[in-house]
């Protein structure tokens, strides 16, 4: 289910085997690339790390990031490469076990079969805090799905909500556009785009952080629900941190608590936050150096870097009413959307239960494309081919003893 890069890469090791399967879709091949990204998005990976099981990039530009109709080229290449057999424009509404397999409930009918492998992503739909009805009508509420350029909001101030990727991308987009713009953070993940003459992605790459699986993780259920790093893929390779946009002229605000009679609150202990967020960067640039060393490599000597700013006065609570924001931009986060699942296999807060992509508490019912599924890498399109071999490898030996 799903015919973005996950889905694709269980087809690609489903041909392999010989197993019969089908590819459902609700809309085209790599449909939340093309309907779901802003204007100017571009993957936070360098083009080098695109690779999907027999593909891989073979551009003029290894170290740029791929805008999203390169994306959406590059996905529709594996389709057609691997032939995988999807069905587009086919709407799932239901999967339920029934006679020792599942029986998918779609727009084009109904399908029997034995196993099922939900790739439906993890970002089918966005988080916005239930506190936002009580945000005034007067003000524009937008979501990075509905987000498309500075040139379609209403003019004046914004309010960006979230200092993950999305968010600080949106900012910076549309503090250089002039428009004034604020920015509620809270917990994040700084890091430099490069470091030590290299994009600290490679760092992530060749020194196995990524290489991590999610059996050896402490915290996994906290792990994995980490906001997406602070980076931004352009042609000059550009840092963008807090220190960024401070420097840009995006006010800082702490975590947005609720709106009480009109009025946005914003919780105090941004040092805190920052100082967090600096900590664990600085761990990792640790990681990397110690890594160096021993390796003995050739290289760019180690580098630090100045401690995100903290404002002099940040504002504790900012009027919706007074025309100041004319728009909000919940960059939020995302969750996947199992409304159709009819087995009881999702808990209390909408997430998935599984085992590295195994449900356990349902045979035969298989997930990809989450975030650390089987590996940190795992969320990443790079991270896929790993992640798939592994389960259908397992899914094919559940068929093999169900025969």
């Amino acid at each position: 289910m799903g015919a973005g890069h996950s889905g694709l890469a269980a087809s690609h090791f489903l041909g392999e085997r010989s197993i019969d399967h089908l590819v459902i879709e609700r809309g085209e091949v790599a449909n939340s690339w093309r309907r779901e990204r802003w204007d100017s998005f571009r993957l936070l990976t360098p083009n080098w790390q695109s690779r999907l099981p027999s593909l891989a990039y073979e551009g003029p530009d290894p170290d740029g990031y791929m805008t999203t109709k390169e994306v959406t080229q590059f996905i529709e290449g594996f389709a057609a490469l691997s032939r995988a057999p999807v069905r587009t424009g086919t709407n799932v509404t239901s999967v339920r076990a029934a006679g020792g397999g599942y029986r998918v409930t779609t727009s084009r009918g109904e399908i029997a079969c034995r196993a099922v492998v939900i790739a439906s992503g993890a970002c089918n739909r966005p988080v916005v805090p239930p506190f936002s009805d009580a945000v005034p009508p007067s003000v524009e509420q937008l979501t990075p799905f509905d987000y498309r350029e500075p040139g379609r909001l209403p003019d004046g101030g914004v309010l960006v909500v979230g200092a993950s990727a999305t968010g600080v991308q949106l900012a910076a987009e549309l503090r250089r556009s002039g428009r004034p713009v604020v920015l509620s953070v809270g917990e994040h993940v700084r890091l430099p785009r490069t470091y030590r003459g290299r994009d600290v992605l490679w760092w992530m790459d060749t020194s196995g952080v990524w290489d991590q699986r999610y059996g050896e993780i402490d915290d996994l259920t906290r792990a994995r629900r980490l906001p997406s790093p602070q980076l931004v893929g352009t042609p000059e390779r550009q840092t963008l941190d807090l220190n960024a946009l401070t420097s840009m002229g995006v006010e800082l605000v702490g975590r947005w608590a609720t709106v009480r009679d009109g009025r946005a609150l914003f919780s105090g202990g941004l040092r805190n936050v920052f100082s967090l967020a600096d900590l664990k960067m600085e761990r990792l640039l640790d990681t990397f150096d110690a890594w160096a060393r021993i390796r003995d490599l050739e290289i760019c000597p180690p580098e630090r870097f100045a401690p995100t700013r903290v404002p002099e006065s940040a504002r504790l609570q900012l009027d919706l009413r007074s025309g100041e924001i004319r728009t909000i931009v919940w960059a939020t986060g995302f969750r996947p959307d199992y409304g159709w699942l009819d087995v009881p296999v999702v808990d209390e807060k909408g997430r998935l239960r599984h085992d590295g992509g195994v449900v356990t508490d349902s045979p035969g019912l298989y997930a990809l494309g989450l975030p650390l599924l089987r590996r940190r890498r795992s969320t990443f399109i790079h991270g896929i081919e790993a992640d798939a071999r592994e389960v259908i490898d397992h899914l094919a030996g559940y068929l093999a003893v169900r025969r």
